[in-house]
C-alpha cells in the first residue's frame, strides 16, 4: 500500500522551484554560469576563498537575483501552497 503523501508539502515545493526558476530567469546565461563558478569556488566560505572582485561580482548577481522578492514569494508558497505566487 502506498504512504500517504505530504500534498501540500509538496505542492510548496514545486511553487518555490518554480519561484526559483523565475528569478534565475533574470540572469543571462553566462551570468549563471559565472554566479556557479563563484558559488563553488567560495567553497563556502567566500571571504576566505574569493577575492574582493569575486566576493563583489557574486554580491552583483545575487542582488539582480531580487532576493528580497524571492523570499516574499517563497514565504507565500509555504504559507499558502495551493496558491500560485
Amino acid at each position: 500500500m502506498l504512504k500517504k503523501l505530504p500534498w501540500f508539502r509538496i505542492l510548496a515545493i514545486a511553487q518555490i522551484a518554480l519561484v526559483a526558476r523565475r528569478h534565475l530567469a533574470l540572469l543571462t546565461p553566462d551570468e549563471r554560469t559565472t554566479l556557479a563558478r563563484l558559488v563553488r569556488d567560495s567553497k563556502g566560505r567566500p571571504m576566505r576563498n574569493l577575492s574582493a572582485d569575486q566576493r563583489a561580482e557574486l554580491l552583483r548577481l545575487v542582488r539582480k537575483l531580487e532576493p528580497g522578492a524571492f523570499g516574499r514569494a517563497a514565504f507565500g508558497a509555504v504559507r499558502n501552497p495551493a496558491k500560485r505566487p
